[in-house]
């Protein structure tokens, strides 16, 4: 840090932070009456909004905070907050000078929940420490411990993955249909959408039936049929489906005919 803040009785000294949502969108605000423009970001005037609770320690357990504030900037909507587009979005926080535009980080996490009223919302922070308070010690079970795609599954998950236009919706089921076959092998994927309101958002595909997807999320009334989206299969985290489906039971991460506890615990008995 190249200066001291608030070493003085008046200080030209305001609050800002920075929001990176997983959709790609980059958000800056700053409790300045102007707007103020460094790192590479521009800072939106957003006084009405103000970081609380910021809480340091030298040891590795969770830094919480809160950012409380009211919907007062076009680029905060509810409509976002609903659908959860700052769910797990990424934020620092810190102070800058409005002068000299220096500036120092005093946190940076990422939004664990969101909670909004009529007049504003607040905002549970989830430091980066926490990332580290995780068992590293894998646990024996029968279904696939890796993530479709990730560490350990070996696999390239873009391969299974198609782009499609919607042919129909149906907001009370909270399904949609796309000309694909065997409709089943997307079931446990995700879907994003490239067009309409929710474009950038992932949807988790939990069921299927008579040629629609049954998403985990509310479809906005602006998402309509044409609307082309990304889905990838899922993977049912079995042996099976790992070694028939996508001939990669070589890197299955589970252990799926190991006896379980009550087997363990069967006394024996006389033949």
């Amino acid at each position: 840090m190249s200066r001291i803040y608030f070493d003085r009785e008046l200080d030209t000294v305001a609050s800002y932070w920075r929001i990176h949502r997983k959709d790609g969108v980059a958000l800056a605000f700053t409790t300045h009456d102007r707007d103020l423009y460094f790192g590479g970001m521009l800072h939106r005037s957003a006084p009405g909004m103000l970081p609380s609770a910021i809480r340091r320690t030298i040891d590795l357990s969770d830094d919480e905070a809160e950012v409380d504030g009211a919907l007062s900037h076009d680029t905060i909507k509810r409509d976002d907050l609903l659908s959860g587009r700052f769910d797990g979005a990424s934020i620092e926080t810190g102070v800058v000078d409005w002068e000299t535009l220096e500036n120092s980080s005093l946190y940076a996490g990422s939004v664990d929940a969101v909670s909004q009223d009529a007049s504003g919302f607040s905002a549970q922070l989830r430091s980066v420490k926490a990332d580290l308070d995780i068992d590293p010690v894998p646990r024996s079970s029968p279904s696939c411990r890796a993530r479709f795609g990730g560490p350990g599954c070996a696999i390239s998950a873009t391969r299974f993955e198609t782009r499609s236009s919607a042919v129909s919706l149906d907001r009370g089921a909270n399904s949609v249909s796309f000309p694909l076959e065997d409709l089943q092998s997307y079931v446990h994927g995700h879907l994003r959408w490239l067009d309409g309101p929710q474009t950038g958002l992932s949807f988790r595909i939990i069921d299927q039936q008579d040629g629609a997807l049954f998403l985990d999320r509310q479809l906005d009334e602006g998402t309509t049929s044409g609307s082309r989206a990304i889905l990838r299969q899922g993977c049912e985290r079995t042996i099976a489906c790992c070694s028939q489906r996508f001939g990669n039971a070589l890197n299955f991460q589970g252990e799926p005919y190991l006896p379980g506890n009550d087997l363990i615990v069967q006394y024996p008995q006389p033949r």
